[in-house]
């Protein structure tokens, strides 16, 4: 009964802390703007499949791909276990999903093995992290407490792998001692029993309480700490990957109340209705984070800060600013220091902005809107979309932009069109060709 106190009073805490950070960050999402509509759901759950289940992009770097496929798919099967051990702690029973017969045998045995697998691929990221200075794991953006924040995490993982392979090792020996049923099928664990051999049946189930309550608690303060730390992507890669865009990368959204302004000129008739006087002034593009889209903020939240987004983009690799990776960075960064003023004041103004303050000019006007980075990103971020409203904010309503764009703006303006010719003068050269041909 004891232990079923402390279980329960451990885990209303963990609840309660949870819901306190995740209520935080909800709150956050209130003072963003509204993006695409969530449909075709059928479609969402095949890419969410494909891309975060499958881990299809993750496999482009086939070696270091598979190592993080299994950490995923370990985490996948691994929470039947721990769901498992959360129904034991409560009600004071062992084994309470035996009762699933050959399927718990199946998934216990699944999780047992990618324990293992697991381990010796976080061992692999630690080594990749701390002796091989991996180039995408650099950048200006990439302070050190970013590379301690990736190293604590990986480390939390590797021994929450060590205490479930002791848990199940332990009970394996304290069942097999006195010749009682094993309830699930551990093949590692059979393997590890023997570091018990020599023991008695009460030394072994002492070793087995530590393992079960190291592996319950540090699950309970790994769920806590992921929502302050890079790997809160454990929780938010699938559905970010469900809200994915589904039209082709390339296709840039409109704004609404430009293309509302279009029509009415167009036709006034038939346009929307005008908005009343008093309606607030509506934003031209991203200045601020209480400017940015709920998945603009979403996609920032997912980041996985893997680097793959700037090592694959064209301005970063030829030496210009621009890191994909630091625009996400830099959102996250923003709603964290202006959010909490924000939620007290909509009007709260710090002298800051997420442009120039966060992201300068020329990180900006760097991006080619090639798409490499979107179609790189192992959770479907799309970094292009954001990039181009952080400049439609400049263009729109600072009217700056590069010397070069100001004099295609200017042309078009008195011209019609990019050329600086005016629209009388356009057909001159063909003039020139039938002259030579008389």
């Amino acid at each position: 009964m004891a232990k079923q106190i402390l279980f329960a009073i451990a885990l209303v805490v963990t609840l309660l802390v949870f819901a306190y950070t995740i209520r935080r960050i909800i709150r956050f999402f209130k003072l963003t703007r509204k993006a695409f509509p969530v449909r075709d759901f059928g479609k969402r759950f095949g890419v969410m499949m494909e891309v975060a289940f499958g881990q299809t992009k993750i496999f482009r770097r086939p070696m270091i791909g598979l190592f993080h496929a299994l950490v995923f798919w370990g985490f996948c099967v691994i929470l039947f276990g721990s769901i498992e051990m959360v129904i034991d702690g409560l009600f004071g029973i062992e084994k309470s999903l035996s009762v699933l017969g050959w399927f718990h045998d199946f998934i216990m045995a699944s999780g047992d093995i990618f324990a293992f697998l697991v381990a010796v691929s976080i061992i692999v990221f630690l080594v990749r992290r701390i002796f091989l200075h991996v180039k995408r794991f650099e950048g200006i953006e990439m302070k050190k407490i970013s590379h301690i924040d990736a190293n604590i995490a990986l480390t939390l993982i590797l021994v929450l792998m060590i205490s479930l392979l002791g848990m199940n090792s332990a009970y394996v020996a304290e069942k097999l001692l006195p010749g009682e049923i094993i309830q699930g099928v551990y093949p590692v664990g059979l393997l590890l029993s023997s570091l018990f051999s020599g023991m008695s049946v009460k030394s072994i189930n002492t070793w087995y309480e530590i393992f079960w309550w190291s592996h319950i608690l540090l699950i309970f303060f790994f769920a806590n700490y992921l929502p302050y730390s890079k790997h809160f992507h454990v929780f938010m890669s699938v559905p970010n990957v469900f809200l994915s865009r589904l039209y082709p990368l390339g296709k840039l959204p409109n704004m609404d109340n430009v293309t509302a302004e279009v029509k009415l000129m167009m036709n006034p008739e038939t346009a929307y209705a005008a908005a009343p006087a008093d309606a607030p002034i509506e934003r031209f593009g991203i200045k601020d984070a209480e400017n940015i889209s709920w998945k603009n903020y979403f996609d920032s939240l997912s980041c996985t800060e893997c680097g793959r987004c700037t090592s694959v983009c064209p301005a970063n690799i030829t030496g210009k600013k621009l890191s994909p990776r630091k625009i996400l960075m830099d959102v996250r960064a923003r709603m964290k220091e202006k959010g909490p003023g924000l939620l007290k004041d909509r009007a709260f103004d710090d002298s800051r902005s997420l442009i120039r303050d966060y992201i300068t000019e020329e990180e900006i006007w760097a991006c080619t809107t090639c798409n490499a980075c979107a179609m790189e990103c192992p959770i479907n971020i799309n970094h292009p979309t954001l990039i181009v409203d952080l400049r439609r904010y400049l263009v729109m309503e600072e009217a700056s932009a590069p010397a070069e764009l100001k004099t295609v703006f200017s042309n078009i303006e008195n011209n019609g069109a990019p050329w600086q010719y005016s629209p009388e003068d356009r057909l001159l050269w063909a003039s020139a060709i039938e002259m030579n041909k008389n």
